[in-house]
């Protein structure tokens, strides 16, 4: 069964989105429909598009880009924010699209589920013509902690985010770059862009992403609360989060501390991490390093390996939750602390709204 379907975005998220499409044979009908704000031509997943223009000044006009439609994938950010707020409903009204959201428009709207096909995939029915996408940082948590909340209850969340500046968008990856060219060549930073983080990022970590809020705590600090607590169904579930901007290009990192209703050691959570029927997308990287160079070299031979950002850039681990020093919390009766890392635009982003698109395909939702 073959679909059609469209992409608004054409940012590094629908760069991704495009990319996904394509490595998991996803049965389009017809070549995959470009739009995002004006015209042009933008080389996506490595392959010429024509880029039809959206514009809510010629509504009619721009609406002929979803008829015919099955499902559109909306890039958040990338595809002018708020895209989907201008097209999504009348899509849906006039053609019967299926519109899956990586923006934040929807997130929180109790009528729009809030999906990680790992965990809550069957929110998604033949009725629901509106999916969202959460937050990248969200969904890797949920992917690593969802089933050992299935094992012994979770209670209370405590995670601090170290986000790539891919997470921003990709003026925020070319400033990087020229931030740590001119450190290289001139020693300082003076030609930064404001407008995108307050402070110079090259060798800086700023615990600053997305807007203050009242509380104190940011807006991406409370997507985290607040989403996590929507995609497991826990509305009342604790959880205290610190976002914090890295000088890394591409991949999240989290430090996650857990706390259970019911026992369970880092023994069991290994075990139940490490089985992929219990823990679709994940992948432990844990245990004794098999690095010569810990014994050989830094005299270490207690050493334990991890997952770093850098291992989700290759080919192997790029739509998978990395996971690991998986250990106990000796400070309470069932903590545990754990390392977590993904590809912020891919699992975060894109590959998580085509797993959403292959699940509606595989029930007989769309097609």
């Amino acid at each position: 069964m073959s679909v059609k379907a469209g992409l608004v975005g054409v940012g590094p998220v629908g760069d991704r989105i495009v990319r996904c499409l394509k490595e998991r044979s996803f049965p389009l009908a017809e070549r995959l429909r470009v739009a995002a704000t004006w015209a042009r031509t933008e080389n996506l997943a490595d392959e010429e598009f024509e880029v039809f223009p959206l514009d809510a000044a010629n509504f009619e006009e721009s609406m002929r880009f979803f008829e015919g439609l099955a499902v559109v994938f909306f890039a958040g950010r990338e595809g002018a924010k708020g895209a989907s707020l201008t097209w999504a409903k009348p899509a849906i009204e006039r053609y019967g699209c299926f519109c899956i959201d990586n923006g934040s428009d929807f997130r929180l709207d109790p009528a729009v589920p809030l999906v990680v096909p790992e965990v809550n995939i069957d929110q998604v029915t033949a009725e629901t013509k509106l999916i969202a996408s959460p937050n990248c940082s969200t969904t890797q948590m949920v992917v690593a902690l969802w089933p050992l909340h299935k094992a012994a209850g979770i209670k209370r969340i405590v995670v601090s985010t170290y986000q790539s500046v891919s997470g921003w968008g990709g003026a925020a990856q070319r400033q990087l770059w020229e931030e740590l060219r001119r450190l290289i060549t001139h020693g300082s930073v003076d030609n930064r862009d404001p407008s995108i983080f307050p402070r110079p990022i090259a060798l800086d970590c700023l615990p600053h992403i997305d807007r203050f809020l009242p509380n104190g705590y940011t807006k991406e600090e409370m997507k985290l609360v607040n989403e996590t607590r929507r995609i497991m169904d826990l509305p009342n579930l604790k959880v205290s989060a610190t976002a914090v901007r890295v000088p890394v290009e591409i991949g999240h990192s989290l430090s996650i501390n857990v706390e259970f209703e019911r026992s369970l050691n880092a023994e069991a959570a290994r075990e139940i991490l490490s089985d992929p029927a219990k823990s679709p997308g994940i992948v432990v990287v844990d245990g004794p390093t098999k690095d010569p160079n810990a014994v050989n070299v830094r005299k270490a031979p207690e050493e334990l390996k991890y997952p770093t950002q850098a291992d989700v850039l290759g080919e192997d681990w790029k739509d998978m939750v990395l996971v690991g020093r998986i250990r106990n919390d000796e400070t309470v009766d069932h903590g545990l602390n754990l390392w977590c890392v993904s590809d912020n635009l891919r699992k975060g982003a894109a590959t998580n709204v085509v797993q959403i698109a292959q699940a509606m395909l595989e029930r007989g939702i769309i097609g």
